[in-house]
Order: C-alpha cells, then structure tokens, then sequence
C-alpha cells in the first residue's frame, strides 16, 4: 500500500484561515491537494462544509447564494479522488447586535466518522487535516491507535489541544499557499 494518504478539509475552517490570513486568495483544490499529500499517493480527498443558511421561504439572495455553492461543490466533485460531504447550517437566533446566528451541524461528526473508518480498515497509512478544532481529537486519537500518522495543517487560530494530540504540524503560510493558488483567468 505504501504511504497512501487521505487528506480532510475542514471547508469552513479553510475559508476562514484564507480569508483572515490571506486576503481572501483563491486556490485550486487539485494544487492544495497535492500541496497537503507531499509526495504521498492519495487515496481520495474529503471536503466538508456546509451550505448557505436558506429559509422557508428563501429569501432571492438565500436562493443566489445556494446555486452558487451547489456549483463550487459539483465542481470539487469532478477533481480526481474528492468527496465532498455536506452537513447543515441551521438558525440559532439573533445576535445581541440583531444580526443572524448559524450553527453548523454534522459537519465534524461527518470528518471523524471518515477518518476513524479509513484507519481502522487499514486504508491509509497517514492522515492529512486540515482544521483547528479540538472536535476532531477522539478521531485523531483512534486513527493514531490504528498506526496511521496524522498530519495537520493550521492557520494563526488553531486549538491548542488539537495541536498536541497529531503526530505532526504545518503552520499555512505564504509558501504553501502559493503552491494551491489558482490560476488567473
């Protein structure tokens, strides 16, 4: 099998390191890939996040901003060896300021479920994340039990316990992110 390599993007994490830490730059998923794996072969790459919040009934932006992520997601679908897993967006209220508050749901469950499943039928001999919540530990810690190393990559805001719990960390800086930049058209 080799050093065969499952690599899992937290969507929501990702948008937030390339969005504060990055001036909002646009990758390519296919490069990032390539960028996390090293020289590993991939066995596939997993992407989760959520869909935009819509509302019953949706509002004419709610209904834009849907379409378009339902794009960008069937366009990551026809990379080579990614799978992309949608959880929930869900309303939680207002804002003490009035402004909406959204929650998602399933989203880490969905990641935690994959990597334990992979590690433990033997699948992949490393694990590549790319996220900064301590959610993930217990998932972590059973591929680690399984022999699989796991790798993650981080921006500025990552947990502190998270960081401890993997086998080896990478701090995303202007470098790595000029190997995933997507071209210009």
């Amino acid at each position: 099998m080799g050093d065969r390599v499952a690599l899992f993007i937290d969507g929501a994490y990702l948008q937030s390191v390339l969005t504060d830490e990055f001036n909002r730059v646009q990758i390519d998923f296919a490069k990032l890939s390539a960028a996390m794996a090293e020289d590993a072969e991939i066995l596939r790459t997993y992407y989760y996040h959520c869909p935009p919040y819509r509302g019953d009934p949706p509002t004419p932006d709610q209904i834009r901003r849907y379409a378009r992520s339902r794009r960008f997601y069937a366009a990551l679908e026809l990379l080579p060896r990614f799978e992309v897993r949608l959880g929930r967006l869900e309303f939680r209220g207002n804002e003490p300021d009035g402004s909406p508050r959204f929650e998602q749901k399933r989203v880490d469950i969905l990641l935690g479920v994959d990597l334990v499943q992979l590690s433990a039928k033997g699948q992949i001999r490393q694990a590549v994340l790319l996220a900064g919540d301590s959610d993930f530990i217990p998932a972590v810690a059973a591929a680690k039990s399984e022999g699989v190393l796991v790798r993650l990559y981080h921006g500025s805001h990552c947990h502190s316990d998270l960081l401890r719990e993997v086998d080896e960390r990478v701090k995303i800086d202007q470098d790595f992110i000029n190997q995933a930049l997507r071209e210009q058209d």
